[in-house]
């Protein structure tokens, strides 16, 4: 895809974005609301630069707790996924308790989890991990189901073992569904790692919130709000970047 055909696609985003920032900036300038309770962009993105150095320092723990609980996250699903692909009766014990830990709601858990676990990074993983699993397992489980059962069969009658079927028809076909699961879980990952921060952390971008809200300082807030959102795009574009090394074929689907 040329440079012009990006552009291209990318305008009509880059359009809106900034038609909302700049109605923002007109309404938080013009009607007179005071900047603690409303503060323009030009004043966020001006307190992100000079406290650019506290920001960092925050961001990294963050940054930390996110990738290592994604992973650990991602190693669980693939592992969890052949598990109850190979066996029904897996399927039929631990599906059930997969679903019930998406019902717990996190603003119990998180605190419980610091409780019994400390403030150190492990807790945070583990919240991380909570999070951002069951997408990628179900978005497994669909892609396993997915293949064609004529290749399979054919597979089969050839003499592939199970393992082999397995390794040469449901799991390059679970591929797309993968990558789906790991855009959304990837997504979930930052906000898991911040409101675990919340629950208790001596650093990390959920600290920063909470002290700059506690300082009435929106300003400070939206400064970190705006860190952790280009973290979760840049993430997002890694995985979008990493799908279309990984499956070049799909570029073709974009183009028509």
């Amino acid at each position: 895809m040329s440079s012009l055909s990006r552009l291209g696609r990318a305008l009509p985003a880059v359009i809106a974005i900034a038609g909302l920032v700049l109605g923002w900036e007109a309404y938080a300038t013009l009607s007179g609301i005071s900047p603690t309770a409303l503060p323009p962009p030009s004043r966020v993105l001006m307190q992100a630069f000079e406290h650019r150095a506290v920001l960092w320092a925050n961001t990294l723990p963050t940054l930390q707790a996110t990738l290592f609980g994604f992973a650990a996250s991602l190693t669980a699903a693939f592992v969890f996924s052949v598990l109850i692909d190979f066996s029904l009766t897996l399927r039929r014990a631990l599906l059930p308790v997969f679903i019930i830990s998406q019902t717990l709601p996190m603003i119990a858990i998180a605190p419980l989890v610091v409780l019994w676990f400390g403030f150190g990074l492990g807790p945070k993983i583990g919240l991380v991990a909570l999070v951002t699993f069951f997408p990628m397992l179900v978005a497994l489980l669909q892609g396993y189901r997915s293949t064609e059962p004529e290749l399979e069969e054919l597979l089969s009658s050839m003499g592939a073992s199970r393992w082999r079927v397995f390794l040469t028809a449901r799991l390059p076909t679970s591929l797309p569904y993968f990558f789906a699961g790991l855009r959304v879980s990837i997504t979930y990952a930052v906000v898991a790692a911040i409101f675990s921060e919340y629950a208790g952390a001596a650093r990390g971008l959920g600290i920063y919130m909470l002290n700059a809200k506690n300082n009435f300082r929106p300003d400070l807030v939206l400064a970190a709000v705006l860190v952790s959102a280009s973290l979760t795009l840049l993430l997002f574009g890694l995985t979008v970047l990493i799908e279309r090394r990984a499956l070049p074929w799909t570029r073709l689907g974009e183009r028509r």
